[in-house]
């Protein structure tokens, strides 16, 4: 099995790189196995930050509920999706 492989370089202060020296010695790790773990763990948050949604447990029942029983179409509502019907109906 082949893995493929791609560099990452960045510029950083002294300060910050004898902090993540010192910090991945603290954890026995090697700075690059340190740095591509706390990335990867930071890329990870960001990622699912915005895919996902969260909702309180109100606003989770309240989701619920307009699922299980939604609330009558409004005449304004109703106009938008005659319109949809008549911008896709093809002849």
């Amino acid at each position: 099995m082949s893995t493929t492989t791609a560099r990452l370089e960045a510029r950083i202060s002294t300060e910050l790189h004898s902090m993540l020296k010192r910090a991945s010695e603290l954890q026995g790790r090697t700075m690059t196995d340190f740095v591509i773990s706390a990335v990867r763990d930071a890329a990870q948050r960001a990622i699912e930050k915005e895919e996902f949604i969260r909702m309180s447990l109100a606003d989770q029942e309240r989701f619920a509920q307009g699922l299980l029983s939604p609330p009558e179409a409004t005449p304004a509502l109703k106009r938008a999706f005659a319109r949809r019907d008549e911008l896709l109906r093809t002849e």
